[in-house]
């Protein structure tokens, strides 16, 4: 079941979709970082989720395979372009975006609540620009989508 958020000074919000950056959002030098994996099967059973990656370290079908994942491979070139207009072909007041680099930031202000990551491989600085909520760690991203009066909570005006 999609999630249905009310946020004060906001209105009502039915999140469909999860899009996520790849690398440096999920991995970490080409790998998933630790909880990630339990929290997307949670979130896979209230949001269908799509990795969007221009797939930089030739990773990414295996990476969404081992997640149970659809891989949306974008173009390398003007990815922020291409990713934003994936969030605009999912119906962006419907999406929920996550990611970290200068490439996110079209898609983050795109989506109905872009989440930027400052992870271990960092954030850029136009892609915490562009988010409605910034983190720490990916899996408070996840966090906030699990639980979701954690978002509200932030985002109330």
């Amino acid at each position: 079941m999609a999630p249905s958020l009310t946020i004060p000074g906001r209105g009502e919000c039915r999140l469909d979709y999860l899009l996520l950056d790849l690398n440096g959002t999920l991995t970490c030098d080409g790998e998933i970082l630790p909880g990630v994996a339990g929290r997307l099967a949670l979130l896979a059973e209230q949001l269908a989720i799509r990795l969007v990656t221009a797939d930089t370290l030739g990773r990414a079908e295996n990476l969404a395979r081992a997640l149970g994942l659809e891989l949306l491979r974008i173009d390398p070139g003007d990815e922020g372009r291409q990713k934003a207009a994936a969030v605009e072909a999912l119906g962006a007041g419907r999406v929920a975006a996550i990611g970290n680099g200068a490439n996110d930031a079209a898609m983050l202000h795109a989506a109905a609540f872009g989440i930027a990551v400052l992870g271990p491989e960092g954030l850029a600085p136009a892609a915490l620009l562009a988010a409605d909520v910034v983190v720490s760690r990916i899996e408070d991203a996840l966090d906030l989508l699990l639980i979701p009066q954690r978002l509200v909570a932030t985002l109330r005006e």
